[in-house]
């Protein structure tokens, strides 16, 4: 697949300056990607909530990142109002047949859940407890064609850091969009609750996760050593469950596989060069 051989890049930080490792993982992945494949890389961070920044639309590709609190808390308010508003921008360009070359957005956990909220797509509600750690996510057959997740094995692991769900889809939402569910929560069979969505393709060109494709062994040691971090999984799924998290980080076939996978993947997707005679 021909690549450009420059690329803008937009990561939108949902963080609120909290200290967090996601934002390195993405960048290393940005930088990666651009030396992996000989990609000139021009990449701008905007930070949302608090300084209210949205970026213009000289960017071919959208990173909106994960972060703390409520998706529900912040509708209507001023920076939200100002994503959404990036995002239709972003939208009526795709959808000009005389834009040649198209935007792709990818939406991370905190961001994933704004998406699913504002397209109306599926039911964004608080969780009964904190979901964290490592755990393996379903593919949908939809999730099993899709390019992003090519490599990637039936089921997959991933890092889970919610909350907050998504539940509910609704299907003729779902059907109007063009949008498809890719990947679903384990089945717990002594758990009467219903599945969480774990991630969505909203359109031809916006993709989300529920969970953190761009987690990587060297960050998500580092958290499941936070006192906090590791109580909140002891309590959730025993002591052995931590421990089992904590070999995980070093199997390839986990979450190893995801980071080299799904936002590298998007990336050379997005950084696709059609040529005239596809338009």
């Amino acid at each position: 697949m021909p690549v450009r051989k420059n690329i803008r890049i937009a990561i939108l930080d949902m963080n609120e300056k909290h200290p967090n490792q996601g934002m390195r993982c993405i960048r290393q992945i940005v930088r990666d990607f651009g030396k992996n494949h000989g990609v000139s890389v021009h990449c701008d961070e905007f930070e949302v909530r608090i300084e209210k920044q949205v970026p213009d639309l000289s960017y071919d590709v959208y990173i909106s990142s994960g972060g703390p609190g409520s998706p529900l808390e912040s509708e209507g308010s001023e920076w939200e109002t100002a994503y959404f508003h990036s995002l239709k921008h972003i939208e009526n360009w795709n959808n000009n047949i005389f834009e040649q070359s198209k935007k792709h957005v990818f939406f991370i956990c905190h961001s994933y859940q704004l998406a699913c909220r504002h397209y109306k797509v599926a039911q964004v509600t608080p969780r009964k407890s904190t979901s964290f750690g490592i755990f393996p996510m379903h593919l949908s057959n939809d999730g099993i064609s899709e390019p992003v997740f090519q490599g990637l094995q039936d089921p997959f692991f991933s890092v889970d850091s919610r909350d907050f769900q998504v539940l509910q889809p609704n299907h003729n939402r779902l059907h109007q969009m063009g949008a498809k569910i890719l990947c679903i929560e384990k089945e717990r069979p002594h758990v009467p609750l219903e599945r969480a969505v774990m991630a969505i393709r909203f359109n031809q060109y916006m993709i989300g996760t529920q969970f953190h494709p761009e987690a990587d062994p060297e960050g998500m040691t580092m958290y499941l050593h936070r006192e906090d971090k590791k109580q909140t999984v002891i309590q959730n799924h025993g002591q052995a469950k931590w421990q089992n998290m904590i070999k995980h980080l070093n199997d390839p076939d986990k979450i190893s596989s995801t980071y080299s996978h799904i936002l590298p993947n998007f990336l050379q997707i997005a950084s696709y060069q059609p040529h005239p005679s596809e338009v």
